[in-house]
């Protein structure tokens, strides 16, 4: 894949650069702040871009909001946000980039993920192909909320670790392997939960994770 990377911490930076490189990826633009990575998108359309949520000048979402702009400026470019903490809100106006002409491939995980290699780069992949892929913190912050009547309350708790895996992004295949558990008994489980949580019964992962995102949200 072609990579555009955006960190201001030169060390990371570098040793994703290497990283990447090192697993057959091509980097064709390492930066350190927004404007940078805007430029990078328009001129590179990258397979994919990897940007931290924090970067200069005033180290609080401006690397978010550059990824949002190379978003509406190169229509469906994939973008894989990285972030030290958990920030829902992050998470809520990166998948707002996803409707109208937005769509593409979006990610956002925490900084310590990079560590599980193999987990970050099928993360990236996942991202470059379309796809939707949410830290499991986040999916967990998500699914603690309560709404008054709440209809979680009518899964069982296999059911709720589908849906959760589901959030994050997950395929069948990929939620099978996870429960160690058979392709069936996952259709089962999803046919279930879409039935309980009157949620439409999309084939797409991309839409089907963003009507689970949806019915999340308090």
């Amino acid at each position: 894949m072609r990579v555009v990377l955006a960190d201001d911490a030169v060390l990371l930076r570098e040793g994703l650069v290497r990283l990447l490189t090192e697993s057959g990826h091509q980097v064709v633009a390492a930066v350190g702040d927004g404007d940078a990575l805007v430029a990078a998108v328009v001129t590179h359309r990258p397979d994919v871009s990897l940007v931290d949520v924090r970067m200069p000048p005033t180290h609080t979402d401006e690397g978010l909001r550059a990824a949002v702009t190379a978003r509406r400026l190169v229509p469906r470019t994939p973008v894989l946000v990285l972030s030290q903490y958990v920030e829902v809100s992050y998470a809520d106006d990166l998948l707002a980039t996803t409707g109208g002409a937005g769509g593409g491939g979006i990610g956002y995980l925490l900084k310590d993920r990079v560590a599980a290699i193999d987990e970050f780069l099928d993360a990236l992949a996942r991202v470059a192909d379309g796809g939707t892929v949410l830290d499991p913190e986040v999916v967990a912050q998500l699914l603690v909320r309560r709404r008054r009547d709440d209809p979680l309350a009518a899964l069982t708790p296999r059911e709720r670790e589908v849906l959760a895996l589901m959030a994050e992004g997950r395929s069948n295949p990929g939620i099978a392997r996870a429960l160690v558990v058979s392709d069936g008994a996952v259709e089962k489980h999803i046919r279930n939960i879409f039935t309980k949580l009157d949620l439409p019964p999309d084939a797409d992962d991309h839409r089907r994770v963003l009507a689970v995102l949806a019915y999340l949200r308090p």
